[in-house]
């Protein structure tokens, strides 16, 4: 295989590319608005239903531009019923997605959530790696983990 040369440093124009949306899949649209609107203090953007879905996009009041979107686990009204079954079964344990955010404060952001009554999976801890993080599982299982910079 013959092998590439890469270009020169400086020789693309750099691009600016950003994170705009990420997807979250969700079995309980309304559950999961109160988990990531009223535990975590996001604002809600948009909340569109179409062909028998729903997908609510939802950011922090600090981040106008990028979005976290609420869709159903499989967003295809055309899916199979056994291939809605098995994300469906997927959500279930927890297996499809997740999110990591940060807080300027994870012990305060972990009571709030915690009293929110989420799942908790990891109480605030120091990783060798420089951060103090908790986690949590939203309403349909899947990981929220919250990092704060040591």
């Amino acid at each position: 295989m013959e092998k590439r040369n890469p270009l020169p440093v400086g020789s693309v124009k750099s691009m600016d590319i950003k994170l705009a949306q990420c997807f979250i899949a969700v079995d309980d649209h309304d559950e999961a608005l109160a988990f990531y609107r009223d535990a975590l203090g996001f604002e809600v953007r948009n909340d569109v239903a179409w062909e028998g879905m729903r997908w609510v996009s939802l950011g922090a009041p600090s981040q106008p531009g990028v979005d976290i979107v609420l869709e159903p686990p499989i967003a295809d009204p055309n899916t199979s019923q056994a291939d809605k079954d098995a994300a469906a079964e997927l959500l279930a344990k927890g297996l499809l997605r997740g999110v990591n955010l940060t807080a300027d404060d994870c012990d305060a952001a972990f009571e709030r959530i915690r009293a929110s009554g989420a799942e908790v999976l990891q109480e605030p801890t120091d990783q060798p790696y420089g951060v103090r993080d908790c986690a949590f599982r939203d309403p349909a299982g899947n990981m929220i983990r919250i990092s704060q910079r040591s």
